[in-house]
């Protein structure tokens, strides 16, 4: 069992979700996120604003350092771990900075609360 973290823009959740529910997967969990990639950010940039340089403020513009992202938590057997990932990756790829990240981690247990199940009983697949 792993569980597969997806850090993707706010406006692809919805034909996410949908697209993940089509795959047979239709258990998640997701939470408003802040962050950024290394992408196409000037490091030397953001030095000069955390030191308050207002050249380099000036530069960062308005959005500020981190942009605002929804993180999607899903714990899948292993056996659904490849269709999940390609799921979001079709869903999410522009080929442009920002498209989101993906993280697969191992997952030791799930137990459904109300029944006291355990292990992959209680996940989709």
């Amino acid at each position: 069992m792993k569980e597969v973290m997806a850090i993707i823009r706010i406006n692809k959740m919805n034909q996410t979700k949908q697209a993940l529910s089509e795959a047979g997967i239709s258990s998640i969990s997701a939470r408003d996120a802040l962050g950024r990639g290394k992408g196409l950010v000037d490091v030397e940039l953001l030095k000069g604003a955390e030191k308050g340089y207002e050249e380099a403020i000036s530069q960062l513009g308005q959005s500020g350092r981190l942009i605002p992202k929804r993180a999607m938590i899903i714990s899948v057997p292993d056996k659904l771990v490849h269709k999940t990932v390609t799921t979001i990756i079709r869903e999410n790829q522009t080929g442009k900075s920002g498209d989101g990240m993906i993280f697969v981690m191992p997952c030791l247990d799930a137990i459904r609360v109300r029944t006291g199940e355990s292990g992959d009983a209680v996940l989709d697949g």
